[in-house]
């Protein structure tokens, strides 16, 4: 697995974590469909991020920036 897939994979696991969590401490007996409901907005935001192209972390925009850093960075050894 490439090291830009296992960054993806964080990045979903912290924001599912983190919406869970708020969600919980927001309203403690809260039913399973409010918790459901957290979970997906969790998962929708990185899942955006994901298919989006122009995403400099994510994109295609990082594959370039990646590329001429390396460039750069094999030119100057």
């Amino acid at each position: 697995m490439k090291a830009k897939d296992i960054a993806k994979i964080k990045s979903a696991v912290r924001h599912f974590a983190i919406t869970a969590a708020a969600v919980w401490v927001a309203k403690p007996d809260a039913d399973w469909k409010a918790v459901l409901a957290g979970v997906v907005a969790a998962v929708v935001g990185p899942a955006i991020r994901g298919l989006d192209k122009a995403d400099p972390a994510f994109g295609i925009v990082a594959n370039k920036v990646e590329a001429k850093i390396k460039k750069v960075a094999t030119k100057t050894k």
